[in-house]
């Protein structure tokens, strides 16, 4: 039942995501003024399984404005293009782990 319930709100969350990640992309688009501030992060995703990465790294690349480039050859870090730095490195991976590796830790055990 926990996982249930985990699943139903990773998807809440998700879709959420989805939506704010669109309206923000849609914006950057149609106005003249490009907000967008492009970085490669490393989150740290180290304990987790092959699937929930291969899940974290696919829900992240299904955002918009977010894509999974690569896995470190240790299993530890995976590597994220985003189109808005919202902060440091540090702060938007530290956002990513706490969000995404959160809830898909939870949801895909």
């Amino acid at each position: 039942m926990k996982r249930l319930i985990a699943k139903i709100s990773f998807i809440i969350f998700y879709l959420g995501e989805i939506l704010k990640s669109n309206l923000r992309v849609a914006h950057d688009v149609l106005t003249p003024r490009h907000r967008m501030n492009p970085a490669i992060i490393g989150v740290d995703v180290e304990g987790m399984t092959d699937g929930q990465i291969v899940n974290m790294a696919n829900f992240i690349t299904m955002t918009p404005g977010t894509l999974g480039i690569e896995i470190s050859e240790d299993r530890h870090t995976l590597f994220i293009h985003c189109m808005f730095m919202d902060g440091t490195p540090e702060e938007v991976a530290k956002g990513l782990q706490d969000d995404y590796g959160r809830r898909v830790r939870r949801a895909f055990r």
